[in-house]
């Protein structure tokens, strides 16, 4: 049984999402990254115009598959991801978050679990990441789950 239910985001999880990646943002790089690299980190990702327009646009622009949301029983969204596959047979992962109140009860690996199989109903053999800095501490959960660490860039075939 699924922890949480995924499923597509709709325009009115938007602000949801921002929220959300922006606390993970601070809670995950604060005391790694200097104040203004997190600040930067948090605009560039989480900005709720983006988020608003790239929710309206899933299977709209060339490679995108758009964004996805997991809601727990309440309807509380505690997680979100987004990915592509902007070139033939490579999968990008652009944004993995879990509620930092959340963590450890398999919400990314669901979330992450999701977002590869529509990568891969997508032609997608590989699967890539970028990580904002080398000693992310996401790291531990994606070497877990199959990728190769490469400065900053992780990739898995999937």
């Amino acid at each position: 049984m699924r922890p949480v239910e995924v499923r597509p985001a709709a325009p009115a999880d938007a602000a949801a999402i921002s929220q959300l990646l922006g606390q993970v943002i601070r809670d995950s790089y604060s005391g790694i990254l200097d104040k203004s690299a997190v600040q930067q980190l948090v605009g560039t990702h989480c900005s709720l115009s983006r988020v608003n327009a790239e929710i309206g646009i899933p299977g709209g622009a060339p490679g995108w598959l758009g964004w996805l949301v997991a809601a727990d029983s309440s309807g509380r969204i505690v997680g979100a991801a987004a990915g592509g596959v902007p070139m033939p047979g490579e999968g990008e992962l652009y944004a993995l978050g879990t509620a930092t109140d959340q963590r450890h009860r398999k919400i990314g690996g669901t979330l992450l679990a999701e977002v590869t199989d529509r990568m891969r109903n997508h032609g997608a053999v590989r699967q890539g990441f970028s990580l904002p800095c080398e000693q992310d501490p996401a790291l531990p959960f994606f070497t877990r789950v199959g990728f190769e660490q490469s400065g900053t860039r992780l990739t898995r075939f999937v």
